[in-house]
């Protein structure tokens, strides 16, 4: 189903899904000993939706003709858990007190990562999807390694002012993170997120976000024919119904002109830095130029 201007959902329907898909990857990559997330199958089992749930138990077949390839997810997702997991960690030992993790879907940072004393992590996405993750982990009896505040509200309404109420200090630095965000918000909504972030910004903040540069890629033959067979064995979604397509301001371009220092790297690179060959297949090469980027505020 398209996407409509007040669409809302909860992590069995719509973008909310690709979180719970996002977190079964992961689930594959701790299995795999690349990451250590040992809350995503719990969290993606609780969640129900059948094609990941066989996923996170092992029960969809791999090789021969099959489109699946569950070694690839966990080397894709080690390499995008990773780039998170690295950035949250180099800010906070290097000072900064304050993370903010922009729609957090099944993110369980605040519970899995070393995070230095004192330091408090906001969790901000749908209020349906915080309720449950919240609750869900409750009943896992699982602890935050950090101070977690969770802000319950909707991007693309007033997240800024929802923040500042949970306690968010704009004067002092901070981290965010924009994990596989970006495609899901209208051009209007992408450049008033990264504007509310530099408002709410102090000076040495940092900021990690991924995007794809052309978000065509989901009606690319190339990908529609992976789509379609990957369908077959009960995936699903549909990005090219999901994400937000036309023309968008260059975000490093955009972040430049607002005093933000950055370094990017495509994905080919961050295989490379994590020790894995990235694909040349034709559905990989279709995305080779998704990009990964950290910034600095110099102001």
């Amino acid at each position: 189903m398209a996407r409509t201007d007040r669409d809302r959902w909860d992590l069995a329907t719509s973008v909310g899904a690709t979180a719970t898909m996002v977190a079964a990857q992961r689930a594959l990559s701790s299995d795999a000993k690349l990451i250590e997330d040992p809350y995503a199958a719990p969290l993606v089992r609780a969640v129900g939706i059948d094609v990941y749930v066989r996923l996170v138990n092992g029960e969809i077949p791999a090789g021969g003709a099959s489109e699946f390839d569950p070694h690839r997810m966990a080397r894709g997702m080690a390499c995008r858990t990773r780039f998170y997991d690295d950035f949250f960690l180099d800010a906070t030992r290097s000072g900064i007190g304050q993370a903010v993790i922009l729609a957090a879907g099944l993110d369980a940072r605040a519970y899995r990562l070393p995070w230095p004393a004192g330091t408090v992590v906001y969790e901000v996405d749908m209020p349906e999807v915080i309720e449950f993750k919240s609750l869900t982990l409750d009943d896992l009896g699982a602890e935050p390694t950090a101070e977690r505040r969770t802000v319950a509200v909707d991007l693309r309404d007033d997240w800024a002012t929802a923040l500042r109420s949970a306690g968010f200090d704009p004067q002092a630095p901070s981290a965010w993170s924009a994990e596989g965000l970006l495609v899901y918000l209208p051009e209007a909504a992408q450049d008033a997120l990264f504007d509310n972030i530099t408002a709410l910004s102090a000076t040495g903040s940092r900021l990690a976000f991924d995007f794809v540069p052309d978000t065509a890629i989901f009606a690319d033959p190339r990908w529609r024919a992976h789509h379609d067979r990957m369908s077959e064995l009960g995936f699903e979604v549909d990005f090219n119904d999901l994400v937000y397509h036309g023309e968008r301001s260059h975000i490093v371009d955009h972040l430049s002109r607002r005093g933000w220092r950055t370094s990017s790297q495509t994905v080919a690179e961050l295989h490379a830095a994590n020790g894995f060959v990235y694909s040349d297949d034709e559905v990989a090469q279709a995305f080779a130029d998704v990009t990964y980027s950290s910034a600095v505020l110099g102001r």
